[in-house]
């Protein structure tokens, strides 16, 4: 019984390491397709992240933020637009979110502005968003 828990258990050691190597290839991967500057966006955004979204984030290129008034779930997706999902206590969609700066950012630089308008100043951010179905793309 011993010996089985510990093989269970070794094997899942090894199975947490090669998942974390295989997502380490995986953004290296994606990152060595960007531009310098997306480069140095992404790289600003990884620094102002708390340890669970920048865990978040490389896992899954998205990471939550909590709104600064209401304390709604908001999820930040990779990219420059369309970006923004409200999420339930579950992880479901619940509507599509857009509002962007007005001047033409890498996606790093523009999920950065999003996250600290949802968390200083979230209804602000609201007033100009737009709404859109939460589908996948």
């Amino acid at each position: 019984m011993l010996r089985n828990l510990l093989k269970t258990d070794r094997l899942r050691r090894i199975l947490m390491v090669a998942s974390r190597r295989a997502r380490a290839i995986g953004n290296q991967c994606f990152e060595a397709g960007c531009t310098q500057a997306e480069l140095r966006g992404i790289s600003l955004l990884k620094g102002w992240l708390s340890p669970e979204q920048l865990t978040q984030y490389e896992s899954y290129r998205y990471f939550d933020v909590i709104g600064g008034q209401s304390g709604k779930r908001y999820r930040i997706r990779y990219g420059a637009g369309m970006n923004i999902f409200e999420i339930d206590s579950r992880g479901r969609r619940l509507a599509g979110l857009c509002f962007v700066p007005s001047e033409t950012l890498v996606a790093g630089d523009v999920m950065l502005a999003q996250k600290i308008a949802l968390e200083t100043d979230e209804w602000s951010a609201l007033a100009v968003a737009r709404r859109f179905a939460p589908i996948w793309h």
